[in-house]
């Protein structure tokens, strides 16, 4: 080993060490990006429910309302002819 040769290959070590560090980042990345896109799946599977959930839960509702102006019609119905039944026995007697 001449004198020369020996800076170069401290030199050759340290840009085989970089590559090396370089190669197991990209490995590492690449594995993050993997977990990444699993993970972004499954957001968007569980997005897909409660988009279904909310949908039902609109479908519920206005059935709730409808029934709850049934209700309500039907009160009123029977208070007027509760009131017409009153009159109407008032009257007559």
């Amino acid at each position: 080993m001449t004198a020369s040769t020996q800076p170069l290959e401290s030199f050759e070590q340290q840009v085989l060490a970089q590559l090396e560090r370089l190669q197991q980042n990209d490995e590492h990345l690449s594995q993050e990006v993997g977990q990444l896109r699993q993970e972004f799946g499954q957001l968007g599977q569980e997005f897909e429910k409660l988009s279904q959930d909310v949908g039902r839960f609109s479908e519920r509702f206005g059935d709730y309302q409808k029934v709850t102006q049934w209700v309500v019609q039907l009160a009123f119905t029977l208070i007027a002819s509760a009131t017409l039944t009153v009159i109407i026995t008032t009257v007559l007697r």
